[in-house]
């Protein structure tokens, strides 16, 4: 593995000081296990010689306790366990995230501890209200300069836009958004002398996001001439957000020590060692650098403490999978693998149960499944694998990785006449490849006896020329109750398997193949589904299996299979080309285009190869599809948030279920590309 190291330094030992940076897993609302893992890390940092430890963003109550940030006792027990904490400083200077009360309004704010006593509370200045982040609806922003106190237990603190000089060394804090704007407060912590910037973030994970962090980061340093510390939260926190655990050291400009991502341990450190004076020669060189000259009120002056110079160089080792040209491939499988794990035990389910019909979507689900397995036995060991699910009756006596997957795993196939060879012979081959327990049943008399009981009530004959959609669905919704009943006598999480690209279209029948608890593949597209599972036929994540049965899976076109067969039905030719329809999505959705734009974008890309005729009919159903599907989408499962493209009403993407659509600009479109005719 390669690793980082802090460089050569002459500057004084004295301002040599080792900080930690470290991700914890915590989840909203559970006191005792996030104390748990906060003194942890707090014992686990001082081992390292650590004198300056930056915790996450909320990591005491837990980021995502929504609304109940509103509830007193919320914020009051935040600050009981806190002053427990502070105790546990002694000999090292700690931030807590805790939601704080000032003068009848709440503030996401981090308590500082130094030297076992708690010294002030600095206050988020720029709070996240897009995408997935609500903050604005339980916090309020602090204004920039203000410094005002907390009485607490009789005694009064600093709170606001403070910083600390702690014996001459001093630290400052940017709280996750405050680091994401233009007018970041590290700017106006450098004109005030500030040495170290810490960074507690609740920060979520996204395709890309990583190496943003570490721009932000690394320049943050040199443009403020500070040493600057991240730390994120860790796992599937709350249920629908992964955070990856990123952690961040920087000194003058350079990254000196990064950490693991995506680990399945409750706590992980990534020490650095940061050199005070070498960041204070930089801030001299700054061309138009301009000191403050009155820190008003915000310096926090602590004496009779110093901060012991470090005794160890920075050693971090970065996974060689980091910078893999299929990093976002990895990701996926990472991200997924953890978020399944955490929801597993977070849930306190007994496993996992899909309905696998030998296709995509199901494939990719039982997949995620096992390389969850095998990505945490190997990052935690066998045994602490099975204390961390020791609630699951049998897991103590699990014998190995294959004995686990066949416990924790159940795939389902649910024959129908009109179900083909091939997605059986697929579905069986990789259940048995996977590990996992399969169970193979004829559904198909059940579907004949629904259709003929109606029939018999209506006094009609169905066919698949009058009545072709109703027939399709009785098949997907008979299929339900049989994986339901599965699920739920192995006390597991039934996994449903529609992907972002059939949200948008509502290519789902609801309480068939949407019913479950879980959508893991929810965020994601289906053209790279196609893309992974051809990757994982082959390759598969470094360190990893890769699962060679997948080819029977890979070299058929996605179907619902719920026509006839002699029909040959196809998704895309149900709807559109994938490829299309995920670049509509987004020019549509995301970029918020309206019809014609989007055809014009669409023009440009796929100029020779799609007619515009045949673009404009796409766009069409597309906008009309996502218009009257919306009350699909307000119902799917819970799903994993992976990129910023989410289509998720309750979180991320939100439209009414009752609109007039898109019919002006639809039929602005028609007119826009109908042919024109020829003058005589």
């Amino acid at each position: 593995m390669p690793t980082l190291r802090s460089g050569e330094y002459t500057a004084r030992a004295m301002n040599r000081l080792t900080v930690a940076a470290v991700a914890l897993n915590q989840t909203p609302l559970a006191w005792e296990e996030n104390l748990l893992h906060i003194r942890q890390a707090i014992a686990e940092a001082k081992e390292t010689g650590a004198q300056v430890v930056c915790l996450p963003e909320l990591c005491v109550p837990g980021y995502g306790c929504e609304d109940a940030f509103h509830a007193e006792a919320v914020v009051e027990e935040s600050l009981k366990i806190v002053e427990k904490l502070a105790r546990d400083s002694k000999g090292i200077v700690v931030n807590f995230g805790v939601p704080l009360a000032v003068q009848g309004a709440v503030y996401n704010t981090v308590a500082v501890a130094i030297n076992g006593e708690l010294r002030g509370f600095v206050a988020k200045q720029h709070l996240a209200g897009d995408g997935i982040h609500y903050e604005p609806r339980w916090f309020k922003p602090w204004p920039r300069g203000v410094v005002s106190c907390v009485e607490i237990r009789g005694k009064e603190y600093p709170v606001g836009d403070i910083f600390f000089d702690i014996d001459g060394i001093r630290i400052g804090f940017e709280i996750c958004e405050d680091a994401w704007v233009a007018e970041r407060p590290g700017i106006f912590l450098a004109q005030h002398g500030v040495d170290i910037i810490l960074n507690p973030s609740a920060s979520h994970f996204a395709f890309g996001k990583h190496e943003i962090r570490k721009r932000f980061v690394t320049e943050g340093s040199r443009a403020c001439g500070t040493a600057y510390v991240y730390a994120n939260l860790l796992g599937c926190e709350a249920g629908r957000i992964i955070y990856d655990g990123d952690t961040l050291i920087s000194s003058h400009g350079e990254l000196i020590a990064r950490g693991e991502r995506f680990s399945c341990r409750d706590v992980v450190i990534t020490t650095g060692v940061v050199d005070i004076d070498r960041s204070r020669l930089l801030r001299r060189r700054i061309s138009g650098f301009r000191p403050a000259l009155d820190d008003g009120g915000r310096c926090v002056s602590v004496r009779g403490f110093s901060l012991k110079p470090a005794t160890r160089a920075t050693t971090s080792s970065v996974a060689s999978w980091e910078d893999s040209r299929f990093l976002k491939y990895e990701e996926f499988s990472r991200a997924v693998a953890l978020g399944l794990f955490d929801y597993l035990r977070k849930s306190r389910s007994e496993g996992f149960v899909v309905s696998l019909s030998g296709g995509v979507d199901s494939s990719a689900a039982s997949v995620l499944v096992a390389i969850m397995v095998q990505a945490a036995i190997q990052d935690l060991g066998i045994a602490a694998f099975r204390k961390k699910l020791g609630y699951i009756s049998w897991m103590a006596k699990a014998k190995n990785e294959k004995d686990i997957i066949s416990r924790l795993l159940a795939c389902v196939y649910q024959a129908t006449r009109n179900s083909s060879r091939i997605t059986h012979e697929a579905a069986i081959a990789l259940a048995k490849q996977l590990g996992a327990s399969s169970f193979d049943l004829d559904i198909d008399p059940l579907v004949r006896g629904y259709t003929s009981l109606i029939e018999k009530e209506l006094g009609v004959s169905l066919s698949w020329e009058k009545h072709d959609l109703a027939l399709q669905n009785i098949q997907a919704r008979v299929r339900a109750p049989s994986v339901w009943l599965i699920a739920n006598l192995r006390r597991a999480l039934l996994l449903t398997t529609s992907n972002r690209s059939e949200a948008a279209v509502g290519y789902t029948t609801m309480d068939g193949d949407s019913s479950g608890g879980l959508s893991p593949l929810g965020g994601i597209d289906k053209a790279f589904l196609r893309e992974w599972l051809r990757w994982m036929e082959t390759t598969g994540p470094e360190g990893l299996r890769s699962f060679s049965t997948l080819r029977l899976v890979n070299t058929q076109e996605p179907t619902a299979e719920l026509r006839p067969l002699v029909k040959k039905q196809t998704d895309e030719s149900d709807l559109m080309p994938y490829e299309v329809l995920d670049v509509i999505e987004r020019y549509a959705i995301r970029d918020k285009r309206m019809p014609i734009e989007v055809y014009e974008l669409l023009g440009e890309r796929f100029k020779n190869k799609f007619a515009s005729q045949q673009l404009a009919h796409w766009i069409k159903r597309f906008f009309t599809l996502w218009s009257i599907n919306q009350w699909k989408r307000e119902r799917y499962a819970p799903s994993f948030h992976l990129d910023d493209e989410n289509l998720d009403p309750k979180t991320w993407c939100r439209f009414p279920i009752l609109s007039g659509g898109f019919a002006k600009e639809l039929e602005a479109l028609a007119k826009h590309v109908a042919p024109k005719r020829k003058r005589r």
